[in-house]
């Protein structure tokens, strides 16, 4: 008796923590949640705000541009600087303990070797890109080209921001039920051009809002898939590694977009972003049909 009432003890007790641990986890997602909802609706507020603050404090287009390149470049070494910042008496340590693990070159050549990253990755990159410049000039583009003022291009990026939940709540986990991922990317990439001749037509707002959902679609679609081959193209214990690769691809084209995408909205207008788009993602389109993956056929879930 005396046996069985201590396994009981432990039994329960096991039982006790294992809740625990369940409701810390749970505590642990919501506040994810949480911090990840006041980071994005800071962040567009920055995107809808920042264009009209510069426009009144006389900056033009190619200021505005190397301002943005200047955010770019501070994302991009932010994780570096963010424990000598927050840290200020231990800064020599913090620093030269993670130089090595967040500038690690070999360990990111490493990673790429493994089969089908580099071309998936380059993929990715490269489709994304001309999108990339458009979307890093659009406020600006929203003031000259569509003529909105800041309460309009609120809506419009509420609008944006709608579609976006309707995609990724709705739409994209029927889609990788039924369809390969490989089938996925080649449709996501097609999209993207469609999306660069709907851009070469556009000339009102009201075009915009018809591009703009393809547009959502191939954009959530190809970020979904994209992370997902990757991810699944390299050993487990690389998994952390490779979404740092894929997460460092926005804040790359945050760096070097806005002085590209000055130069090309100063030199050969809005339709400019819509060519550069076709041709790239067309190529692309064609080279994914011809080319044989060494990616395995499979579905994402």
């Amino acid at each position: 008796e005396g046996e069985e009432g201590a396994g009981r003890m432990k039994s329960e007790s096991r039982g006790q923590s294992n809740a625990a641990g369940e409701v810390r986890r749970g505590q642990v997602i919501l506040a994810a949640y949480l911090i990840v909802s006041l980071e994005l609706t800071f962040l567009f507020m920055q995107f809808s705000v920042m264009p009209y603050l510069a426009k009144n404090l006389g900056l033009d287009s190619v200021g505005f541009g190397y301002l943005q390149t200047t955010f770019g470049v501070l994302q991009l070494v932010g994780v570096s600087c963010s424990l000598p910042l927050t840290c200020l008496n231990i800064i020599l340590f913090n620093m030269l303990s993670s130089v090595g693990s967040v500038f690690n070159i070999r360990e990111i050549l490493r990673v790429m070797k493994f089969p089908g990253v580099m071309e998936i990755f380059l993929v990715k990159v490269l489709s994304g890109f001309p999108m990339g410049l458009f979307m890093v000039m659009f406020s600006i583009i929203s003031i000259e080209f569509f003529g909105l003022e800041a309460v309009e291009s609120g809506y419009l990026m509420s609008y944006f921001g709608v579609l976006q939940m309707v995609v990724q709540g709705l739409v994209i986990e029927k889609l990788t039920s039924r369809c390969t991922e490989q089938t996925l990317l080649r449709l996501s990439i097609f999209v993207f051009a469609v999306v660069g001749l709907g851009m070469v037509l556009m000339r009102t707002v009201w075009h915009y809002c018809i591009i703009v959902v393809p547009l959502v679609f191939a954009f959530n679609v190809h970020g979904t898939i994209t992370d997902s081959i990757l991810t699944k193209a390299v050993p487990s214990s690389d998994t952390g590694a490779m979404l740092g690769i894929c997460a460092s691809v926005q804040p790359l084209t945050r760096t070097v977009g806005p002085t590209l995408g000055v130069i090309l909205y100063k030199q050969f207008g809005v339709s400019s972003f819509g060519y550069l788009q076709l041709i790239v993602n067309v190529g692309l389109f064609v080279y994914l049909l011809k080319s044989k993956s060494p990616l395995r056929e499979t579905k994402s879930h």
